[in-house]
């Protein structure tokens, strides 16, 4: 293989892809950097001026093409930086990663340091430029005080504008030459006669994996070699080539040593069956910012929040940023992930999509100063100051309590407190020593070659190095002691990040560990699959969930719904085809071990928190590695150099000699000093590589996400700035679609299953859950390119806008809530606007939830959702143009017209499904209700001898009775949101005989959703007609949710069952007549009301409905009992024309008591004992109860008293057995077939085992 094969074939096996070398150059002198956002008045000093690439080699790869810009940018994201000889010229390191478009990643390391600045005209011109600032201060401060005049005031006004020529003809010759002789001593000034001038200059070292000790020590080195007096042993072309071409990656699972300036580097690789390579140091980020902060901010990331974090430090920025990314183990960030954002990429902080990025802390620079368009679902991490802002609404961590202890205990082990604070200083990788005999014999006591007496001089060695004081042995060298303590430290630093990496990966694994019983293989290929990715299900989230235990669901809810578990998800499916991703791989054969190990068997849903097991055996195996390297790489050595290149000058760097850099070279002898093994296991990784190659190119639109290029992102040009917020606008509405459609999937999968044609898929939770996302895409969607915003909510700072504007144009009109003691007749015409953005909008503001701006636009699009006039409010929130080019910036989503309509057209389609998200969610507002009561039309004028009262009922309480007003058939009252109606309780005071009336229906309005509510009745309320009764419990069914272009239109919600209605009593008054024929028919209702309220019971808490419509309403198991009894009644005998079961068993019971005193229970033993006392006394008390409900009434309260306390299946073959039923009943009636009566026992035995509740409104009076 010739010398240029070698520089760029086998790249992917090379421990560094580039050397770079970042700093001014003086071909084109001086160039401010404009985008670094930094004033004229800002001594030249202090500014930032624009650095280049200097050089860098390898010239290209072919897998790692060299972008320069981006490096450019990320090496020295402030630009050049200057000092003088009386500031600190400490060097700087940090380091950053760059994303690529098939998700893999870059890693580079930055060594920044000060060299002076030897190039004249460099000079001259920070020199010009230091003069012209203090002469325009001086003009400044002069035009500013009183005694200056106008002229002066005039010139003033643009410093910036103004040359040193013009300014200078402004002042006196003498007043000149002494403003600049005093200015050149001030701070911030620069007199090259005087003063030396540094500038920053950067050493980069690009890897395909984060070697950050390795690297950072190699660069540390070869700046000290750089500064030292004395030459190192080779020229500096030699080290940076070796490091280049001739030091491997280390084979997985093993340790590799090379050498650097002044000594050797050891880096060590995980193998197979560990966690990935992640050397950031943990310990480092959890004192940062603390456990609690830090499992806080790994809450909002696995959440996919924007995290934004801030610091003045560069490196801490890299640090907390990849130790999030390391602990999201084996799920992986999905979205921008840019931990060092400079200048000229601030306007990604405007970026709609979650992120992960970094800004640089300006001195003296506040929280208040940071504009960003986006804070409603912004995680804010002050990473100096120990603080972190987390969105509103952020769940909690699954047992977080536990798990912060957890981690408490490996951070003390250690030596840390685990509320942050104490930040120690970064450990190098490997000692520096000048002495070959003590290198010789640090690498053998490293490489176990030393026997038991060396090891004794040794470590004497070591401990009188301590005892002596550490003095240096030469320059730039360390004590032995010292080089001891570095060792320990790095180890030290090692040991703690596996252990925290393994407690996470140990929750996941216990969260997760059934995983893979909830995928959904639904394709037989992959083409298949891929066609119809964004119309499946690849994962049962509601099964999922029903076995989790309560507190986690919030968490877990919100996390199945994330890309990064997509993604996972994603992955698992397409293993069936191809291989599988490597963290899935290492996390499924962790899961199988962990299940060969786990003999308990405990549910899901009560196990016990676990404690990680294996923290000390991983920590045990990085230990081994790193204290025995495995691997010796070639040393550096000679290159064929022209003569005279390569000398040392103290504190410059050379300049490289490029035909020596820009390839590798194999023509020389070490060249075969790596042994026959270390070539076998090269070839088998760099074929499993090429494989993977293959399979990720084959694979890599599965994975790539479309609506981002992260390549691109790094691109700070004007026309890839425009693409890349093109791409933005794509993206928001690709999301808007799927969001909409996934929502729509999920409520009509819950419809289905209330019309019995599926299974349960979606709960209460999940729904919430998929509202917060549109809520949130929403907020992104308005703050995308906002550039004048009031508060937190991008969305409600827009309705404040267009609020304050109609006001200046329209009277305010008064709120529907505003007056509980208004008695106004409710028509269209008196109101606002019915439906109107503005009406809604004064409501949430007189809501007394103490909600923020961003609760405040939560509660309006949840109000506007279960109106169904999100997509309405939000068109007529986007027809005053002129708002919107105020607000918003021309590459604004909300400026795009196309698209907007679009995105408001995927959301009209969430109209065609019924929410009732405000409705369950802001329950303990207040809520204004009308009540309209509808007789029948030809006896409406009956309502004028009744004195009505109601009493509503729904899923959070009840409004007390309220009396309607005398000569009125309606009343208006405001009380506590009563949820969803269930229940209406209609009764009258006057008792007299011509105080009665034929009720058609009530209807109940909710005035701030629209609701509307039928309950249906069909019968008599009064005295001597009908039942007799005074007070009937009616069951209501939700008639309509939308205005007036939704009316009559088919919502996909199925009606829920209402109250009896008059044509099925007319049914049941005529079963006497037709038993033989609908025998069957009966017994089959029957049936089906149980099944329904065994399904009731066996679906999940949050997904069931109203248990009283399954009892009471039509097709209900109230109705059905009355069905069976009524079935060959004789009804000329007993009875006269109305026929009531009640009648009947009030006579059973008589006769069973009277029975029971004469001692006549000749025909069955089965009537005696507590089944039939318990029977006779409900029966006396229902009658005895002060509520004149009536026969039917009577009946329906007896039914569910005996099946909430599980008589019901025993009083049947009572009544059955009772000697008045051979008289009452034909022959072939359903109650005297003894196969039909025992099957009714047995179906009514099987709800037995059910708990159930009833609603006050049934059982109120009755007390049993």
């Amino acid at each position: 293989m010739n010398g240029t094969a070698a520089a760029t074939g086998s790249a992917s096996c090379r421990f560094a892809h580039y050397f770079v070398e970042c700093g001014v150059d003086p071909e084109t002198g001086l160039e401010p950097d404009d985008g670094a956002g930094e004033g004229f008045e800002q001594s030249p000093i202090r500014r930032s001026f624009k650095s280049k690439v200097l050089v860098h080699y390898p010239e290209s790869t072919d897998r790692n093409p060299f972008n320069k810009d981006a490096v450019n940018m990320l090496c020295m994201p402030r630009g050049l930086s200057f000092r003088t000889r009386a500031e600190r010229l400490d060097p700087q390191f940090h380091s950053f990663t760059m994303s690529f478009d098939d998700g893999t990643r870059s890693y580079g390391f930055v060594h920044t340091f000060y060299e002076e600045v030897t190039s004249a005209p460099i000079i001259t011109a920070m020199q010009t430029l230091c003069q012209m600032h203090h002469v325009e201060h001086h003009s400044a401060s002069s035009a500013s005080s009183p005694s200056s005049s106008a002229s002066s005031s005039s010139s003033a006004s643009s410093p910036s504008t103004s040359s040193m020529d013009s300014l200078v003809s402004s002042l006196d010759e003498s007043d000149t030459e002494s403003l600049v002789s005093a200015c050149l001593g001030c701070a911030g000034s620069f007199d090259p006669a005087r003063d030396t001038l540094y500038v920053s200059k950067a050493l980069c070292l690009l890897t395909p994996l984060p070697f950050l000790q390795a690297a950072r020590e190699f660069l540390s080195q070869l700046h000290q070699a750089v500064t030292s007096h004395t030459a190192p042993p080779l020229p500096i072309e030699s080290y940076i080539h070796n490091i280049l071409y001739e030091v491997p990656l280390p084979p997985p699972g093993r340790s590799l040593r090379f050498h650097g300036v002044q000594g050797p580097i050891v880096c060590q690789r995980p193998g197979p069956g560990e966690l990935p390579l992640g050397e950031y140091p943990l310990g480092e980020a959890f004192s940062l910012l603390g456990v609690d902060n830090m499992v806080q901010l790994l809450t909002c990331a696995l959440l996919e929040t924007q995290v934004l974090l801030c610091s003045h430090d560069y490196q801490r920025l890299m640090t907390v940023a990849e130790g999030v990314t390391t602990l999201l183990f084996p799920f992986q960030w999905q979205h921008i992930y840019l931990p060092i954002v400079s200048a000229p990429l601030h306007h990604l902080l405007d970026a709609p999509v979650p992120f992960l990025m970094g800004i640089q802390r300006r001195d003296g620079s506040q929280r208040s100063s940071l504009h960003l368009p986006h804070e409603t679902n912004l995680c804010f991490v002050d990473i100096d100051n120990r603080c972190v802002e987390a969105p509103e609404d952020l769940p909690v961590f699954p047992a977080q309590t536990e798990l912060v202890h957890e981690l408490s205990e490996v951070l003390l082990r250690f030596g840390l407190p685990p509320q942050g604070g104490v930040v120690t200083a970064p450990a190098t990788a490997s000692p520096r020593l000048s002495s070959l005999v003590l290198e010789d014999l640090m690498e053998d006591r490293r490489n176990g070659n030393l026997g038991g007496e060396e090891l004794e001089v040794l470590e004497r060695l070591q401990a009188l190095a301590r005892r002596c004081g550490g003095e240096k042995t030469s320059d730039g060298g360390k004590t032995l002691g010292h080089a001891f303590e570095e060792e320990e430290e790095v180890l030290k630093a090692a040991k703690l990040n596996i252990q925290l990496r393994e407690v996470f990966a140990g929750r996941f694994a216990a969260m997760f560990g059934r995983y893979e019983e909830f995928v959904i293989h639904s394709a037989l290929d992959l083409d298949s699959w891929l066609s119809n990715r964004e119309g499946t299900f690849s994962f049962d989230k509601g099964s999922f969930l029903s076995g989790q235990p309560a507190t986690h669901l919030h968490f877990l809810s919100r996390f199945l719904e994330t890309s990064m578990f997509s993604s996972f998800v994603d992955g698992k499916v397409i293993s069936r085809w191809a291989d599988r991703e490597p963290l899935q791989q290492l996390f499924d054969s962790r899961l199988e071990r962990e299940r060969l190990c786990d003999t308990d068997g405990e549910d899901s849903r009560n196990c016990r928190y676990r404690k990680c097991t294996t923290v000390f055996e991983s920590a045990q195996v990085i230990e081994r590695r790193l204290l025995k390297a495995d691997h010796t790489a070639i040393h550096p050595h000679l290159l064929d150099m022209r003569i005279g290149q390569g000398r040392h000058h103290p504190g410059y760097f050379p300049k490289l000699q490029a035909d020596v850099l820009a390839q590798g070279q194999n023509t020389n002898k070490w060249s075969g000093r790596v042994t026959a093994s270390r070539r076998t296991d090269l070839k088998r990784s760099t074929v499993t590589e090429h494989v993977g190659v293959d399979n990720d190119q084959r694979l890599k639109h599965t994975f790539v996400r479309k609506n981002l290029r992260q390549a691109k992102l790094l691109d700070s040009s004007p026309q890839a700035v425009t693409q890349t917020h093109r791409e933005f606008v794509d993206g928001l509405l690709n999301e808007c679609r799927l969001k909409t459609k996934r929502m729509l999937m999920e409520r009509m999968g819950k419809e289905s299953v209330e019309l019995g044609q599926g299974e349960a898929n979606i709960t209460g939770l999940q729904e919430n859950t998929l509202i917060h996302g549109l809520c949130d895409l929403l907020e992104r969607t308005w703050g995308h390119g906002l550039q004048l915003k009031q508060g937190r909510s991008a969305l409600w700072s827009h309705l404040l806008h267009y609020q304050a504007a109609r006001v200046k144009t329209e009277t305010p009109a008064e709120s529907p809530g505003s007056n509980g003691s208004d008695h106004r007749t409710f028509h269209v015409g008196t109101l606002l606007p019915r439906r109107s953005l503005i009406q809604d909008m004064r409501f949430i503001q007189t809501m007394r939830e103490g909600l923020s701006e961003v609760g405040q636009a939560r509660a309006w699009i949840h109000l506007a959702l279960e109106k169904k006039m999100l997509s309405h409010h939000l068109k007529e929130l986007l027809t005053n143009q002129e708002l919107l080019r105020q607000l918003y910036k021309p590459h604004a989503f909300l400026l795009c017209e196309e698209e907007r309509e679009q995105f408001l057209f995927h959301l009209l389609s969430l109209n065609t499904v019924d929410y009732l998200c405000f409705t369950r969610v802001f329950t303990s507002i207040s809520i204004p209700y009308r009540v309209v009561i509808i007789p029948m039309t030809k006896l409406s004028i009956a309502m004028a001898t009744v004195d009505p009262w109601v009493c509503v009922s729904g899923e959070l309480g009840d409004s007390d009775v309220r009396q309607i007003p005398k000569n009125t058939q309606e009343i208006y009252f405001q009380c506590k949101n009563l949820g969803r109606l269930s229940t209406l309780q209609l009764g009258q005071e006057n008792s007299g005989l011509l105080a009665k009336c034929l009720i058609d229906c009530v209807m109940v309005y909710n005035e701030i959703t629209e609701h509307t509510y039928k309950f249906p009745c069909g019968r008599w309320l009064g005295k001597g007609v009908g039942d007799g009764s005074l007070e009937r419990v009616l069951i209501g069914q939700l008639v309509s949710s939308g205005g007036e272009e939704d009316a009559g239109r088919w919502t996909g919600t199925p009606p829920e069952l209402a109250s009896p209605s008059q044509t099925v009593r007319a049914v049941l008054e005529s079963l006497g007549s037709r038993s033989r024929i609908l025998s069957v028919e009966v017994q089959e209702d029957l049936r089906e009301a149980a099944n329904n309220l065994v399904k009731h019971f066996h679906k999940p808490e949050q997904e069931r409905g109203n248990l009283t419509v399954l009892l009471c309403g039509e097709g209900g198991l109230v109705l059905s009992l009355e069905k069976f009894l009524l079935h060959g009644l004789k009804t000329n005998r007993l009875f006269q024309r109305n026929v009531f079961v009640w009648d009947f068993i009030e006579k059973a019971v008589v006769s069973m008591e009277t029975a029971d005193q004469m001692g006549d229970l000749h025909r069955s033993t089965m009537t005696k004992g507590p089944p039939c006392d318990l029977l006779c006394h409900y029966v006396n008390a229902i009658n005895a109860s002060p509520r004149n409900i009536g026969k039917e009434g009577k009946f329906q309260l007896l039914v569910c008293l005996g099946i909430r306390d599980r008589l019901l299946s025993h009083w049947l073959p009572l009544l059955a057995e009772c000697s008045l039923t051979v008289r009452t009943y034909e022959d072939g009636a359903l109650l005297q077939d003894r196969a039909a009566l025992h099957s009714l026992s047995r179906i009514l035995h099987t709800l037995n085992e059910f708990t159930i509740t009833l609603e006050t409104a049934l059982v109120k009076g009755v007390d049993l």
